[in-house]
């Protein structure tokens, strides 16, 4: 049976989702974005061009939206919220324009290490689920304040695996974890993943997708590199779905250590 990540009505198989910053190009982006199969895709509101009219024909600026492959589901980032008013707006602001109705809240407040104001946060969840959004949370990994959001409406959390953009992987390794076996939402890392073997991990220990931008965006090959996070998780997932074996604290033989070249 097909392995499905559901998620506001929506069957999603590629449990890689990939943020479109810091690409040198557009064009680059979108060869990543095929590269990686990827069905989610998070673009922030100010570099949207809403213009629905085609590239060419209003001989306008390049429009992010032109490069993102059919079919992704596109999830607008609240970039830029400082506080919960402002994510709504934003979002409100998103869903005007036809970006559809999925949100990802992000409120920072914190210009140094970027990270999430947790209460402005569910603010911005509670008021935006009323409004029928698709909310998945940036957050930091509380266990708390992720059961506060599921009583809200999230869709997902979102917790960081470290600041964004340090690529410092899964640094919240055990709090991450903690969230995945508790809470009844997907499960989602997001935020300071800087190599395949970093998402493999998320996945292994019962995430339900991971989130990557940077990463992949400033790689040697942002290609080549989008292909190995999507394998990378593809096989933490099916790691995961296979129980992996417990550790242990003294050896354990595979083979007989007794009776083969003398008796005992």
């Amino acid at each position: 049976m097909e392995d499905l990540l559901n998620i506001g009505g929506k069957a999603i198989s590629n449990r890689l989702f990939v943020g479109t910053g810091k690409f040198s190009s557009y064009s680059l982006m979108k060869d990543a974005l095929e590269s990686a199969s990827v069905e989610v895709v998070t673009v922030a509101l100010r570099r949207m061009d809403t213009n629905s009219l085609p590239r060419r024909q209003a001989g306008r600026q390049e429009n992010i939206l032109d490069y993102i492959p059919k079919g992704c589901v596109i999830m607008t980032n609240t970039s830029g919220a400082r506080n919960a008013d402002e994510a709504v707006r934003i979002a409100r602001m998103s869903k005007a324009s036809g970006a559809g109705n999925w949100i990802k809240i992000e409120v920072i407040q914190d210009n140094k290490y970027l990270l999430p104001d947790s209460l402005e946060t569910l603010k911005a969840t509670e008021a935006l689920v009323k409004e029928g959004f698709v909310a998945l949370a940036y957050m930091n990994p509380d266990l708390s304040m992720a059961r506060r959001l599921v009583d809200a409406g999230a869709a997902a959390v979102m917790p960081l695996g470290s600041p964004i953009g340090s690529n410092r992987g899964i640094k919240t390794r055990e709090l991450v974890e903690i969230m995945a076996r508790e809470i009844k939402i997907p499960v989602i890392v997001d935020a300071g993943l800087g190599r395949p073997s970093e998402a493999c991990e998320c996945m292994e220990i019962g995430c339900a997708a991971v989130l990557v931008n940077t990463a992949i965006a400033i790689a040697g090959d942002p290609v080549n590199m989008a292909k190995a996070f999507k394998e990378a998780v593809r096989a933490g997932r099916s790691a995961y779905l296979s129980g992996p074996a417990s550790s242990g604290k003294y050896a354990s033989p595979s083979s007989p250590l007794t009776g083969f070249l003398r008796k005992e």
